[in-house]
């Protein structure tokens, strides 16, 4: 089962407009991270109270 998670990474989801890390999510990236990932994605920003892109942030 370990093996699993090796290959497995945790990153955060930074709103493009407030910079702020909002979500906390893990990604696959054993085969490369997805294109549609590495674009962003619609998320709520508490701070908008409105759906805003987030891109991945490592840390």
């Amino acid at each position: 089962m370990a093996k699993k998670a090796l290959d497995r990474e945790f990153v955060w989801l930074q709103c493009t407009e407030t910079n702020d890390l909002n979500y906390r999510t893990s990604i696959r990236v054993k085969g490369g991270i997805d294109e549609k990932l590495k674009e962003g994605m619609k998320k709520y920003c508490p701070r908008l109270r409105r759906h805003t892109l987030h891109k991945i942030k490592r840390k």
